[in-house]
Order: structure tokens, then sequence, then C-alpha cells
């Protein structure tokens, strides 16, 4: 197997079609239900081969402390696992949005383990890949797996994948607000603990589906806190969106409309008089980019 210097992979972002909380957990984690999909607004990382180490540099926002980035605590992780003594050098370059509930931090994760998993000559499996996922964050399984589309429960770490969407365009809403996923669990109002849906894997990824079923149950008490959000929302379905919703936690909202020019008509209305807010016309990804590599 040849050995390669660096690999260079395209991290998505990802919306929730719906969210549902099913239980709280005794550890204080909560069980979910969710579809999850990836939409073509990207990160860019760049793993470059060193003699041991890793070292990150991000481009864009500031997102912490490098050894409490994902995509560091990512490669230690495999590097630890598989026992290598080989190093990494991540150049990440950020254009997701942070705070906004599209997953970018769990993308560069999810992808970083898929890339240097690359890197290294692929010692690991999907399940192996998977595993690490599970320990770094709810999201992260997901990026991991590469899938365009997937059901999950659980913490995010049961996985099935579905077909991607297929009869629409997504329309973007990118407040400049940030959204404390922590803060959004802790104000959820109290409920009784719920079963999973009875859910067919070929019908939830259908607007019409997803216009008569989609929730998310984080809505009533983010848009308590931002009463902005839930304008934005309404004023998308208004656009004429088949679906529109809060993902994640926020602060991000998506509408599903019935082709390009119906979503691009429909950014560029919205962003009439909303100055605060970028909207942006994405695609519901068949499956994830793969990793790059290069000698």
């Amino acid at each position: 197997m040849p050995e390669f210097r660096s690999v260079f992979v395209r991290a998505p972002a990802k919306i929730n079609l719906f969210l549902r909380i099913l239980a709280k957990e005794d550890t204080g984690y909560h069980q979910i239900e969710t579809l999850f999909a990836a939409v073509g607004l990207y990160d860019e990382l760049h793993l470059d081969r060193t003699d041991g180490g890793v070292s990150v540099d991000v481009m864009g926002p500031a997102v912490g402390p490098e050894k409490e980035n994902l995509a560091y605590r990512a490669a230690r992780a495999l590097l630890e696992c598989v026992d290598s003594k080989a190093g990494v050098r991540i150049q990440l370059t950020k254009n997701i949005p942070v705070g906004a509930g599209l997953g970018g931090g769990s993308s560069d994760a999810g992808a970083t383990l898929r890339a240097l998993n690359v890197l290294l000559g692929n010692p690991l499996s999907e399940a192996g890949l998977l595993e690490l996922a599970g320990d770094l964050g709810s999201d992260v399984p997901f990026f991991a797996l590469g899938a365009g589309a997937a059901l999950a429960w659980g913490r995010g770490e049961r996985l099935t994948p579905v077909p991607a969407l297929e009869d629409g365009q997504i329309v973007l809403a990118l407040p400049r607000v940030s959204v404390s996923t922590a803060l959004a669990y802790r104000e959820l109002p109290p409920f009784a603990p719920r079963s999973p849906s009875t859910l067919d894997p070929h019908e939830v990824g259908r607007s019409q589906w997803l216009a008569e079923h989609a929730v998310n149950d984080f809505e009533r008490s983010v848009f308590r806190r931002h009463p902005r959000l839930g304008e934005i929302r309404d004023a998308i379905a208004a656009e004429g969106a088949a679906v529109a919703r809060l993902t994640g936690s926020g602060a991000a909202l998506y509408g599903i409309f019935p082709g390009r020019a119906a979503a691009e008509s429909a950014g560029e209305g919205l962003a009439v008089g909303r100055e605060d807010v970028h909207f942006k016309v994405v695609e519901a990804l068949a499956s994830q980019p793969q990793p790059e590599p290069r000698m």
C-alpha cells in the first residue's frame, strides 16, 4: 500500500431534518431521535504527515484552545488507538459558523478520523472509526460514517443510513447569533420519556413526509430565549418552504423549497431587511466528500 504524505478533505455541515428528545439519562445525557442530512457548506482540512505529535492551525473564527479542538482530539485518539509513531499537522479552514447547530466541530472530527485513517494506510475499519467517533461527541459518528443522510438514535451513535433528500433545495439561514447547546438542553421544558417512532427509511427524506412530521424539540425553549430565530423560521415558511425548522439547538435554520430557482428566489426575498442574517442555498449531499490522498 502506498504511503501518502498528505490528505485533503472537505468537512460538510449537517442539518437535523427533524429532532426529538426521547429521555434524559441519569448521567445527564439525553436520548434523541433525529434525521441527519449533510449539506453543501464545508470546512476544509489539509493533513500532513510529520515525525510525531499533533498540531492544528485554524484559519477563520477562533474555536478555543488547540487541545480542545475536536479535530485535534480525533487525531490524537486515532494515533493512540493504532499505536502509531507518526504525527500529523492539520490545517483547518473554518467556513461553518460556530454555535449554529450545523455540527462544524463534529464534522471536522469525523473528517479528521476518515482522512487520517487514509494517511496511515487504513488501519481501522469503519466500525473502528465509529467506535472512536462515539467517544468524541454525539454528532461525530454521523460524520465518521461518511453518509449523506442517516437516522440516529441514542446519543447519535446508533445510525441507519437513508437516501438523501431528493425532492427539494435547502435555504440555510445563518444569523449572527451563537446558541449554547448545553444551555439549550438545560432549558428544555419538562417532558415524559418517549419511545422512538416507527419510521420508514425510504419516506423520511421526502419533503412531503417532513412537512407532515418534522419537529425540533429545541424550538420552544430556544425561541423563547431568542425570539428573532422564531421570526426567521416563520418568514422562511411564508416564502413557501415545504418545511422550515431550527437545526440542532440552533442558531441556524433551514427551509426546503421545490427546486433551485424557488430556493434562490426565497433566499433573495428573505435577505431584504435582514442584514444580520446570511441566507445560503445548499444541496443535500448523497454522500460526504471522500478524503483525497496526495503522494
